[in-house]
């Protein structure tokens, strides 16, 4: 049995899982730098900032993320018509990070939702980037690689077990029990808030909130919904829905990162 876990370009995947070549990504693009000392160029080494703005990502985010000596500078698109480069070169320029030594630049595809299929029915199932599992919205896919990781090599120790080629299906139907849910709503909540500059400014503001901090940072931590303090459920409902009919107020966008 083989698990494919060879990237979002994954070979093995187009060659023996049906749907696999119709795979959605977004491109991603960073440049590593060296960093500046804290406070030199509006630099924050103990700070990860990330820009909700169409100039910089007409359809998802850009970043800058510290790493000690270095840090990444990147963005994401899935408009291919849209230059990574060009973006990260003007959110250096804008941070002024265009004086840090680049020590090297990196690109890559990132799926945007899990497959249908994971199995070939017969001796091949996908894990990591190769299966689709990144969490729409942020992006973040390590964590579920790992976990699609174990629900196939679980799948593969059943076939070669049972000799059941059916087991090699449970690595998909584990996974998306334990997280489809959380990537059906990031999902939602990337294709609309993240849609034009006006919806991005109302979910910053709607980040702000400390109900939503704390209820999101509970659920990245838990890689779970969090259903805990419904008073607090409540309000961000009633918060968010004060920004879908307009009634909340938020800053226009300064056009400055």
């Amino acid at each position: 049995a083989i698990i494919g876990a060879d990237g979002a370009n994954s070979a093995v995947a187009r060659q023996e899982v049906r749907g696999a070549d119709r795979m959605p990504y977004v491109f991603a693009y960073h440049e590593i730098v060296r960093s500046p000392q804290s406070g030199q160029a509006d630099f924050d080494g103990t700070r990860c900032d990330v820009y909700y703005q169409g100039r910089l990502s007409p359809d998802f985010y850009a970043w800058i993320f510290p790493h000690g000596e270095t840090t990444s500078v990147g963005v994401c698109s899935a408009n291919k018509g849209f230059s990574l480069r060009n973006a990260v070169g003007d959110l250096r320029e804008a941070t002024g990070l265009d004086a840090s030594q680049t020590i090297r630049r990196e690109g890559a595809p990132i799926p945007l939702r899990p497959l249908q299929r994971w199995d070939n029915g017969r001796e091949v199932v996908l894990a990591g980037d190769a299966a689709g599992v990144v969490a729409p919205a942020s992006g973040e896919g390590i964590y579920y690689a790992m976990a699609g990781g174990r629900f196939a090599a679980d799948a593969v120790d059943a076939l070669l077990e049972t000799g059941d080629v059916r087991a090699l299906a449970t690595a998909r139907k584990r996974f998306m029990k334990a997280h489809g849910r959380v990537f059906w709503i990031l999902g939602i909540m990337q294709r609309f808030w993240y849609a034009n500059d006006r919806r991005r400014e109302r979910f910053v503001s709607i980040c702000r909130d400390p109900d939503v901090q704390h209820l999101t940072w509970q659920a990245y931590m838990h890689k779970q919904l969090v259903r805990a303090k419904p008073l607090a459920h409540v309000r961000i409902f009633l918060k968010d829905l004060a920004h879908l009919v307009g009634l909340a107020r938020v800053s226009q966008p300064s056009g400055k990162p």
